[in-house]
This record gives C-alpha cells, structure tokens and sequence, in this order.
C-alpha cells in the first residue's frame, strides 16, 4: 500500500507542475482571448489548483485510507483540478459563462449548449473537490505516531 501511495503522489506532483505550466502558458495569452477576464480566472484557477495537487502529493502518504477511497479521492482531485480551469478556459473562448461565473463573465452569454457544458464543468468539478476533501478529511483522523 505505501508503494501505490507514493507512486500516487508522484502523480500528484507531475500534474501539478503541469497545470502550474498550463497557467503559464494561459497566463502568455491572457489579451488574446474572447473575454479576457475568464481567460485570467482560468489562468488562476489552474496555478491554484496545481499548488493544491502540489501539497495534496506531501500530504497523501500520511493519509490513512483503504484502497478504494485513495484512488476515489486521487481520480476526484485529478479531475476536479483539470475541470474547473477548462471550464473557464472554454468559456473564455466561447465568450460565454454568465449563468454561473457572472462576476468574471459579465455580460458574455453563450449559446444554451455551451452554458450548459460551462455550468456542468463547474458544478461537477466543485462536488469531486468537496468529496476529494471530506475523503482527506476522513483520512486524517488517526494521530500520527511518535
């Protein structure tokens, strides 16, 4: 088990450093998109996101899980973490993203599939991080031993 572990938070740390580039690179293009206020909530969200998946690799080792809720909470995070920056990368592409992003999006409203495949991104990609963190949560119960 501590293998699979640490091979999981190797896997952690390469994503990442990953979504911290992709930032960088978002970050390069920032005026270049359709609205760019999106484009820099994406570029934010995603070096966010690669810090996180950064420290859950520290963390995760001393997690105290079974099998199945330590990949369910690895795949939760990986996902979560590569959603919501694509989510606000699209919309920033789009011009779209008002139905729930309204304070970065304004006024930008794209078609009904578009607002759709935005908001399901979103919304799905906030409920893998709360479970994802109820999961670490859990298994940060038991006191490390001296």
């Amino acid at each position: 088990m501590q293998l699979k572990s640490s091979l999981q938070a190797h896997w952690l740390f390469r994503a990442g450093v990953l979504l911290v580039l992709a930032a960088a690179v978002v970050g390069l293009f920032i005026s270049h998109f359709t609205v760019p206020r999106l484009a820099l909530s994406a570029h934010l969200v995603a070096l966010l996101q690669g810090m996180f998946l950064v420290i859950l690799g520290f963390l995760w080792p001393k997690l105290s899980l079974s099998s199945i809720q330590t990949r369910c909470a690895f795949w939760l995070f990986i996902y979560q973490a590569v959603a919501a920056p694509s989510s606000n990368l699209l919309a920033a592409t789009w011009a779209a993203g008002n139905s729930i992003i309204p304070m970065a999006a304004g006024t930008a409203h794209g078609s009904t599939t578009q607002e759709v495949l935005i908001n399901v991104g979103l919304r799905s990609a906030g409920a893998a991080l709360i479970i994802g963190l109820l999961l670490v949560l859990w298994g940060l119960r038991r006191r490390p031993e001296a």
